[in-house]
């Protein structure tokens, strides 16, 4: 394996990442965003009240995305990894 095939296969595991990763980050972005408005508005300053509804949107959407997840890593393990690792 040379440099730039290793390169390649890093840059598009790295990438894959990413795209996985951003509907989970994204949701628990826009969750703390609405908690701490709501903490700003109503002055409750409650630790449980940021932890428990960001943990609730983090489950449901990795629920709601698992499927996606699932075929998206096992896609490049089987066009990607598996074949460099067996010499293709």
């Amino acid at each position: 394996m040379n440099e730039g095939l290793f390169y390649d296969i890093l840059r598009e595991g790295l990438w894959i990442s990413v795209l996985i990763s951003t509907p989970i980050l994204a949701v628990a972005l826009v969750a703390g965003l609405v908690v701490g408005l709501f903490q700003a508005l109503t002055s409750i300053q409650e630790m449980t009240l940021t932890f428990v509804p960001k943990l609730a949107a983090i489950v449901i959407v990795f629920w709601a995305t698992m499927g996606f997840m699932t075929d998206t890593l096992v896609d490049y393990f089987d066009t990607t990894i598996i074949p460099t690792i067996a010499g293709g």
